[in-house]
């Protein structure tokens, strides 16, 4: 995977992840407790995959520019 391709994915990770915030912003009105419990975890596992993959942009950028 190039580091095009690792920041192309970041985005639409951050993309997905400003979805569920908003969702999660909606469900803290409603006032449901449990299913924003759920939110919060599909939060935490969005940003966990955007670090890594601006980990691998930043390893294959660093490989790039050592050629």
């Amino acid at each position: 995977m190039s580091s095009e391709e690792a920041l192309a994915r970041a985005e639409e990770l951050l993309a997905r992840l400003e979805q569920t915030r908003a969702e999660l912003e909606q469900l803290s009105q409603a006032d449901d407790a449990e299913k924003a419990l759920d939110v919060l975890t599909e939060l935490a596992e969005l940003s966990k995959a955007i670090e890594e993959e601006l980990q691998k942009a930043k390893r294959e950028a660093e490989v790039d520019a050592e050629s």
